[in-house]
């Protein structure tokens, strides 16, 4: 049975190690927010909840800022769309500090629904290949050279 919205708790992500295993979890971007959404295998009910923003957005005052938005759409939206157990980390994209706060609000809201879809699914997307990693791929999109017939 599912737990109604209000009785889910929440708590926050604080450790490094927590962001780094939220970071090898599916992940959706979707407008100004960037979300992962991780399923612990721990059967506390608790809700995790992370928010970072790097260096990209800019200045310090603007990765607050982006963060203090992220923290109020997140305490709106996830009430209603997050699960028991899981962690959930939101990363600031460029326009989030100065986005339409409906459209901010609208972002989070669709990909937190997106993520459990695709949880539900169980399509979890291939790992994202890391910055600066060789691609595996560039020898599988070579032209076939082989002559047939």
């Amino acid at each position: 049975m599912a737990e109604t919205p209000s009785a889910l708790k929440f708590e926050r992500l604080r450790k490094r190690p927590d962001f780094l295993l939220a970071a090898k979890a599916p992940a959706l971007s979707r407008g100004a927010v960037f979300v992962q959404m991780r399923k612990r295998e721990d059967q506390d009910p608790v809700v995790r909840v992370g928010f970072t923003a790097t260096k990209k957005i800019g200045g310090a005052v603007e990765r607050n800022r982006a963060k203090r938005r992220l923290r109020e759409a997140a305490r709106l939206v996830l009430p209603l769309h997050a699960r028991p157990s899981h962690d959930y980390v939101f990363i600031a994209r460029g326009g989030t500090g100065a986005r339409e706060w409906g459209r901010l609000l609208d972002d989070v809201k669709t990909a937190l629904i997106s993520l459990a879809a695709e949880y539900d699914r169980g399509g979890a997307k291939p790992p994202r290949p890391r910055p600066g990693a060789p691609s595996t791929s560039a020898a599988s999109q070579q032209p076939d050279l082989k002559v047939s017939g």
